[in-house]
């Protein structure tokens, strides 16, 4: 299964964090598929690939709960309580 979840770099105690697209079982570090944004929680800099993470969540990838929060926040998809009927 494909996660869209964060992936760390950056100093000690100064971390910022890459959105990327992994397959579940590779480490939070390891190779990723695909780069689809950046989020610095420090300075709540958050710079998103919309196209492409709308791609990945059309084939079927999940994101984790905290990307989810940050694609709600940034409006590119719904807040899980208001599905569209």
């Amino acid at each position: 299964m494909i996660k869209i979840r964060l992936k760390r770099f950056g100093k000690k105690r100064e971390a910022s964090y890459r959105l990327v697209a992994m397959q579940s079982t590779s480490r939070r570090d390891g190779l990723p598929l695909e780069e689809l944004g950046f989020y610095n929680p420090r300075t709540d800099e958050v710079r998103l690939d919309n196209d492409a993470i709308l791609r990945r969540i059309s084939q079927g990838a999940q994101p984790t709960e905290t990307v989810r929060r940050i694609l709600e926040k940034a409006n590119v998809i719904e807040p899980a309580g208001r599905k569209a009927t």
